[in-house]
């Protein structure tokens, strides 16, 4: 048409009518599809070459073309829609987390670490069972074991590792020895942060969102330092600190490249490789480690063999585990001192390692030794100094196998060791440790205590009368000056137990704690003064912040005259003289205390003290079940005799209050063959009986008598 062929230049001569107009109408050929148009197409086919001989061969390569034209679109559609929905289902499970411009890592729940005197750690407490460490404070190579174990190319990846978790399927496909997962650390510490361990689709999808979230917000090292913190270890330890203090009993800033190589390897199956359970696992997981760090260029040829030669051996509890019990102890006063606790926090305590060791020792092994024997099961011991400070403290017999603290929570009644109380009321109205009563019959209302060993001795002084802690004149003792004064005189030393004000008070029918009554004898041990038993010496933050410190003094103030001290001091001691306590000297030190031993001999105990240290023993059984004639002058008292044998060893005698008025050259070998004599509990018992002039009318004051003091 370009060239003018074919082209038809149009007519506007028009036909004319018979009437000589012009006829402007359409004829069969002006029309579409008419004669003109048909020979118009038929002339332009005519011109048009002929291509029809290629045509098959062009059809046959078009077609094939096709198909995969076809197949390509396919897979670009599934792939689209493929994905939408993973964009769905991802987009459905982020929904279901907090929205992420609120999203923050969780608080690590607060550590108390609880030091003894010297700076050991006795224990730590709360969720966790350690303090937060720093990337900085740990030995390079612990880090550098989580990573080559667990996640290699933690510092390659975005926080998720398709190479690892190509690498995880193909090793579980290849391999039948188990399944190997493809997190990374980044997603094992968003599970640990923020999501169950339950093992579902919908929680790994959360985890890897989670992932990228933290990735994005922290650095790698931090990451690192989180984990560390946060991973758990078994046994109740969740962080490397807590794990390092629980199997090595060191700081995680101590361990050895065997002991790292061990932790690193413990958090794939915490209870199938914990080391003290299954030390042979533990220890063939830390040597895949230790394989791993060597590849990566963690560590040298020399560090790895030096580690493989050297395995780490997790340490044994030493002993019976008493010192959770003092930790307990310090966890039930720490809120009335510090609150609510936010962070990591260290509380520095009166306990003294080696007495707290030694009070074990000695319980354990006299409990092994007798226990079944005399069928007693269970015992306590506190120690402390006469301010009130608490040197140590055993709740029973093995804390692993019972967590309950008889030392601060069990009551139990205390028997004769209750009678100072007594005498104390009596001593403050008037009488003397020369006073004479008579040890004969009493009968009250129907009720007829007697003597331990059933016998009488006829007027005897309340020196002596305590020191054979005779029931009938503690009694008589108890009903002159009333029960409720008696009451009134050992909540005023400390006692704070419920206290029945009544006649059988005098034999110590109410139930007391082991620690309040020592606490109570800390008066005698101090000249008076009241204490309140303190085991917390000062609170700091992890950083050094002091948040707590115990103020000096702080006790009851004065509770009893110094005049009056002495006396009870010097009865006291005569228990160790001619009493029931004769066996539990110690050469060269000032003693005084009391036995205790209740009816059927449920429970027994040994209170006594020297110028510097104050102890107490209980013996008995949790369900109350009778012992074999447990009483505080046998048992109880080689308790605490072998304690105070090395608490006092290599210490300078300290004097005791009043001990001007002791009297220790009593003939007892003399006395022993006087037919008035009696033993008064373990049979090795002196006593002589006053002169008659010193004799007291000890018979029951009438109501005149009583009404004017007379």
């Amino acid at each position: 048409m370009a060239n003018g062929r074919g082209r038809r230049e149009p007519v506007f001569d028009a036909p004319a009518t018979e009437a000589g107009e012009l006829d402007f109408r359409l004829s069969p050929e002006d029309r579409a599809g008419g004669n003109m148009a048909r020979r118009r197409a038929s002339r332009q086919d005519d011109d048009r070459p002929s291509r029809r001989p290629s045509k098959p061969r062009k059809a046959k390569r078009k077609g094939g073309r096709s198909f995969i034209s076809k197949l390509v679109y396919a897979g670009l559609v599934l792939c689209l829609w493929g994905i939408i929905g993973v964009g769905g289902v991802v987009a459905y499970y982020a929904s279901q987390l907090p929205p992420i411009d609120q999203l923050t890592v969780p608080k690590r729940p607060p550590n108390i670490a609880i030091m003894a005197s010297d700076g050991s750690l006795l224990a730590n407490r709360g969720e966790t069972g350690g303090r937060t460490v720093t990337l900085k404070e740990l030995p390079p190579y612990l880090p550098k074991a989580f990573v080559a174990i667990e996640d290699r190319r933690f510092y390659d990846h975005f926080g998720i590792d398709p190479i690892g978790i190509g690498r995880a399927i193909y090793r579980n496909v290849a391999h039948s020895g188990g399944l190997q997962g493809g997190s990374t650390l980044t997603q094992q510490l968003a599970k640990n942060l923020f999501l169950t361990q339950e093992r579902t689709a919908s929680r790994k999808i959360q985890e890897a969102i989670l992932a990228l979230w933290l990735e994005r917000n922290y650095s790698k090292d931090q990451l690192l330092e989180l984990y560390l913190n946060r991973v758990y270890f078994g046994a109740g330890a969740y962080g490397v600190e807590a794990a390092a203090q629980r199997y090595y009993g060191k700081s995680a800033r101590a361990v050895s490249l065997s002991e790292a190589a061990v932790l690193a390897g413990l958090v794939q199956s915490p209870s199938r490789l914990a080391p003290n359970r299954n030390p042979e696992r533990a220890q063939a997981r830390a040597e895949l480690v230790i394989a791993a760090m060597n590849e990566l260029g963690f560590i040298t040829p020399g560090m790895t063999k030096t580690a493989l030669g050297t395995p780490a051996e997790a340490v044994r509890p030493n002993g019976a585990g008493s010192a959770n019990y003092a930790a307990d102890y310090v966890m039930d006063v720490l809120d009335d001192f510090v609150g609510t606790i936010e962070s990591d926090i260290v509380v520095s305590t009166t306990i003294e390692p080696p007495l707290q060791a030694a009070a074990e020792r000695v319980l354990v092994d006299e409990l092994n030794a007798k226990g079944q024997k005399f069928n007693v099961g269970q015992g306590a011991v506190v120690a402390m100094e006469p301010d009130g400070a608490v040197k140590a403290l055993v709740g029973g017999r093995n804390y692993e196998q019972s967590q309950f603290n008889r030392a601060t929570t069990a009551r139990r009644q205390p028997g004769s060791a209750f009678k100072p109380f007594v005498y104390l009321t009596a001593m403050e109205r008037g009488l003397t440790p020369d006073t004479v009563y008579e040890d004969g019959p009493v009968n009250i209302k129907g009720w007829t205590p007697e003597n331990y060993d059933r016998k009488y001795r006829g007027p005897i002084t309340l020196r002596d009368a305590l020191a054979l802690s005779l029931n009938t004149v503690a009694v008589k003792l108890n009903m002159d000056v009333g029960p409720k004064a008696v009451v009134q005189t050992a909540q005023r030393l400390g006692i704070s137990s419920p206290m029945q004000a009544n006649g059988s008070l005098a034999l110590g029918t109410s139930e007391v704690t082991p620690l309040e009554l020592v606490s109570a004898y800390a008066a005698f041990a101090n000249g008076g003064i009241g204490v309140t038993p303190y085991v917390i010496a000062q609170v700091k933050t992890a950083d050094g912040k002091l948040v707590y410190k115990r103020p000096n003094g702080g006790g009851l103030g004065r509770v009893i005259d110094p005049g009056v001290v002495a006396m009870m001091n010097e009865m006291m001691h005569n228990t160790f003289v001619i009493g029931t306590a004769r066996a539990a000297q110690i050469p060269g030190w000032p003693m005084a205390g009391k036995t205790g031993t209740t009816n059927d001999y449920k429970d027994a105990w040994f209170m006594g003290f020297t110028g510097n240290l104050v102890a107490g023993v209980w013996l008995g059984n949790d369900d109350g079940a009778l012992t074999k004639k447990v009483s505080g002058g046998n048992l109880p008292r080689e308790v605490w005799h072998s304690f105070m044998q090395i608490a006092l060893k290599d210490k300078q005698p300290v004097g005791i209050p009043g001990q001007e008025r002791f009297r220790d050259s009593v003939p007892v070998a003399e006395a022993g063959q006087d037919p008035r004599y009696a033993a008064a509990g373990n049979g090795e018992s002196a006593w002589i009986p006053p002169a008659p002039q010193q004799r007291r009318n000890s018979r029951e004051k009438n109501f005149f008598e009583k009404l004017f003091g007379l």
